[in-house]
């Protein structure tokens, strides 16, 4: 990691630099590197189907109980809404920078700034949990390898558990940092084999349901939101399962480097959360009716399954296969923990590249053509970011998931809402523009800002999440919205070291797009 660096000032689609023009620009990303099938793989693996399941089930269904399967349909629909702002945004001004760049064309620089933070906040949150998730299930997975039970015990040690976190932190900045070629063949692997085993555990969850002490039959009540007795809990529902659909927007993230990026990345954001709705539904209803609801044993309620729901029930479902299901969430989330550096690496890229963030986080590195500084600093931070919440909570999975949801719901809510802003002034010229440009993205991005609401003034109270506090606040309040107000003050700070983008002279508001070439 120690080649050359260089920036690149050319906007996209002219050979030379045009100093304060204000538009996108690009950064030296290599374009044309993916197609439609790879962007979809490399979204699904950043959602981390296996992995996002065994974090969250347990904790959504301590909120909502049987609604499990609705809730899992209406945290999508937010999720659908924002896909479709995104598409048109990325439709008019593709670049890496996302949120970041099209919050700042749309509502200014100062906005614009806070949306990056929001993507940036919720990517290292998710990456400590990716780590956390790795390193249990790579103990448990050496322990049902070699028979010995002590293996798995290595995964308590605080210690041991940091440091192995940090030997798969580096392995997967490395691999993101060698570039896109690497990154790909690494993930159609790993993510085919999580998809079988899913699959696997599906089929031998339906088959041998009834034969469970705690099954339960299939009911069309699962579907009745009415059966959720407070909207509170219906917030946090919502709040934990659009955790579980949040990683789709890499889709976009990677535009500049996909064939016909204006169109592609946008129609892969779409599809790819489709399929993990699809994903979703079946292993939710599946592990339903085999565990049920029981606090004991392996229902759903029992606080000592709630932080992995697969290791409790892989062995009961799968019996001698149940390896493979700790193999799955062994490398759905290694293989998530590498493609999710490509989101919060770009979006510093980004950036740096319009004089938000010092300029070294604008560079690329010239053999891999990949943001090699802010992929590396990424990893720093994350790793970082692990060790002290390892220490500080109870139940580092479970607090670090739901304020996740915090985040996801801040920068998703304020890029929908900048869609409908950005153009406002061709949202009544066709019926398509109406629905697309106003009415699904000022729905999502309300929807969103609803549940965030919500669910930041439940999460002061101590008790909410694993009943970590700082002071009698809530830990998850703590890192949803301390982490938000860290980014303010940061940015205040920013603003007084790189003030041209805040003067708006590297990224000014409504900007034409400057077409990039197919």
């Amino acid at each position: 990691m120690t080649e050359t660096l260089r920036t690149s000032t050319s906007p996209a689609g002219s050979g030379k630099h045009t100093p304060g023009s204000g538009g996108i620009t690009a950064k030296g990303l290599k374009g044309g590197q993916l197609g439609l099938l790879a962007v979809v793989v490399l979204g699904i693996s950043t959602i981390a189907p296996a992995y996002t399941l065994t974090s969250a089930l347990g904790p959504t269904v301590n909120e909502v109980g049987l609604q499990l399967p609705v809730i899992f349909l209406i945290g999508f629909i937010p999720m659908i809404l924002v896909s479709l702002a995104y598409r048109e945004l990325n439709a008019d001004s593709p670049d890496s920078g996302t949120t970041f760049t099209w919050v700042t064309k749309a509502f200014g620089p100062w906005v614009g700034w806070m949306g990056g933070w929001g993507l940036l906040a919720a990517s290292i949150i998710v990456l400590s949990n990716l780590a956390g998730v790795a390193v249990d299930f790579f103990y448990l997975f050496l322990s049902q390898l070699t028979g010995s039970a002590e293996l798995a015990d290595l995964a308590d040690n605080k210690a041991i558990n940091v440091l192995t976190c940090f030997v798969f932190v580096a392995l997967a900045v490395w691999v993101s940092y060698r570039g896109l070629h690497a990154t790909k063949l690494v993930q159609y692997g790993l993510v085919g084999f999580q998809l079988l085993v899913l699959g696997l555990f599906v089929a031998m969850a339906f088959a041998n349901w009834s034969a469970s002490e705690t099954a339960i039959p299939f009911s069309w009540d699962w579907f009745d939101i009415t059966k959720v007795e407070t909207f509170s809990q219906i917030a946090a529902g919502i709040s934990l399962s659009i955790f579980v659909y949040w990683g789709w927007d890499v889709c976009l993230t990677l535009n500049e480097e996909t064939a016909n990026g204006k169109k592609t990345a946008g129609v892969a954001g779409t599809l790819t959360a489709i399929i993990v709705l699809a994903i979703y539904l079946l292993v939710s209803i599946a592990t339903m009716m085999f565990a049920g609801l029981g606090d004991t044993g392996n229902g759903l309620n029992n606080e000592d399954n709630h932080e992995n729901i697969f290791t409790a029930l892989a062995s009961p479902i799968m019996g001698p296969f149940a390896i493979l299901m700790s193999l799955a969430v062994l490398s759905s989330s290694a293989a998530s923990l590498q493609s999710t550096f490509m989101s919060p690496a770009r979006g510093l890229l980004a950036m740096g590249h319009y004089g938000a963030l010092p300029e070294r986080f604008g560079k690329v590195s010239r053999k891999f053509a990949t943001p090699g500084f802010a992929t590396v600093i990424a990893g720093v931070v994350s790793a970082g970011f692990y060790a002290v919440m390892h220490v500080v909570s109870e139940n580092v999975l479970n607090d670090t998931i739901v304020s996740l949801g915090l985040m996801i719901c801040f920068y998703y809510g304020l890029t929908a809402l900048a869609c409908a802003w950005y153009f406002r002034h061709s949202v009544f010229s066709s019926a398509r523009n109406f629905i697309l440009r106003l009415l699904c993205p000022v729905l999502g991005g309300v929807g969103l800002y609803v549940v965030f609401l919500q669910t930041a003034v439940d999460s002061l109270a101590p008790e909410f999440g694993s009943g970590s506090e700082v002071f009698g606040v809530g830990l998850v309040f703590v890192l949803g919205v301390g982490i938000l107000a860290m980014g303010a003050v940061f940015m205040l700070v920013m603003s007084k070291v790189r003030p041209g983008f805040f003067r708006g002279e590297t990224l000014k508001r409504d900007t034409p797009a400057l077409v990039v070439p197919e």
